[in-house]
C-alpha cells in the first residue's frame, strides 16, 4: 500500500522511535498527524491529548472520531519495571489505559468510518514481551498480551469488511523507554536491543504491506512459539535472568 495522500493517525508519536515511523511516512507521501501529550518539533499535525487518563482517553477518542483515516497506529506505550508489589497504582492505571485501553478505545472511534467506507488499517504495536511474558514487566507484558489478543479477535470479526488489523511486535528497542534499570538489566543478561531506526523501517514496512502478525528479532520470535507449546520451557530458560533482575531490587 502507497501511503502518498493517506491520512494516518500515529499516537505516541513525539517520542523517539515514533519520531522515526512518522518522518519515514511522511517522506513517504503521507499526511501524519500526531497524538501526544508533547508536539513533535519538526513533523506533522498534532492533536494534544493524555491517554493516560480516562478522562483525556474520552477526549482523545471523541476528536479521533470527528475525523477521516485511512491507518491508525497506536504506538504509544509506558513501562514499569520492577517488582510488581512496587509500582504505583496511578502508574499500574496508567500502563494498562496507555499500552491497552487505549489502542482499543480508539479503534473502535475510527472503525464506523473505516467499515462504511470499505477500506482502512488498524495497526497496533505490541511487544514480544506480550508472547513471552517477562518477569518485572508483569504490567507491561501482560497489557501487551491483551493487545495481541485484541488484534486477533478484532482481525477475525473484521473479516470481509476492507478494514485490516496489523500487530507488530519488536523486542526490545533503544529508546527513552528504557529506565537506567532496564539499560542496567540488558546489560547483565546480555539482551538483545534494537536500534530504533530498524525497528521504525520494518514497522513501516509491516504497516506497507499490510501485513497481519510480525515478530522482531532471533532467538525471540522463535521463543514466542516455543513458549505457545511448551511455557514450562521458556520458564527454565528465563530463569537465571530473572534472578539477575530480582538482584537489582534487592534490599
Amino acid at each position: 500500500m502507497p501511503f502518498d495522500g493517506k491520512r494516518i493517525l500515529l499516537t505516541g508519536g513525539a517520542g523517539g522511535l515514533g519520531s522515526l515511523i512518522g518522518h519515514q511516512l511522511v517522506a513517504e507521501g503521507a499526511h501524519v498527524t500526531v497524538l501526544d501529550r508533547a508536539r513533535p518539533t519538526t513533523y506533522g499535525h498534532f492533536m494534544q491529548h493524555d491517554l493516560g487518563s480516562a478522562e483525556g482517553l474520552e477526549a482523545a477518542a471523541a476528536d479521533v472520531a470527528a475525523r477521516d483515516w485511512d491507518v491508525v497506529v497506536n504506538l504509544a506505550g509506558i513501562q514499569h519495571f520492577g517488582p510488581f508489589e512496587r509500582q504505583s497504582p496511578e502508574h499500574l492505571t496508567a500502563s494498562y489505559l496507555v499500552n491497552l485501553i487505549a489502542p482499543v478505545r480508539l479503534s473502535q472511534a475510527v472503525l464506523p468510518k473505516m467499515k462504511a467506507r470499505g477500506s482502512g488499517q488498524i495497526v497496533n504495536v505490541g511487544s514480544i514481551f506480550g508472547s513471552i511474558n517477562f518477569a518485572h514487566f508483569v504490567t507491561y507484558s501482560s497489557a501487551k498480551a491483551g493487545l495481541r489478543g485484541f488484534s486477533q479477535a478484532l482481525r477475525r470479526e473484521l473479516s470481509g469488511t476492507g478494514v485490516d488489523v496489523t500487530y507488530v511486535a519488536p523486542r526490545a528497542v533503544r529508546t527513552a523507554l528504557n529506565s537506567p534499570a532496564v539499560m542496567e538489566f540488558a546489560k547483565l543478561t546480555h539482551m538483545n536491543m534494537d536500534a530504533p531506526e530498524k525497528i521504525a523501517e520494518r514497522i513501516v514496512g509491516a504497516i506497507r504491506a499490510r501485513k497481519r502478525d510480525v515478530y522482531f528479532g532471533f532467538p525471540e520470535a522463535l521463543f514466542v512459539r516455543v513458549n505457545a507449546l511448551f511455557p514450562g520451557l521458556v520458564d527454565g530458560a528465563l530463569a537465571a535472568n530473572d534472578r539477575k533482575a530480582a538482584r537489582l531490587f534487592a534490599g
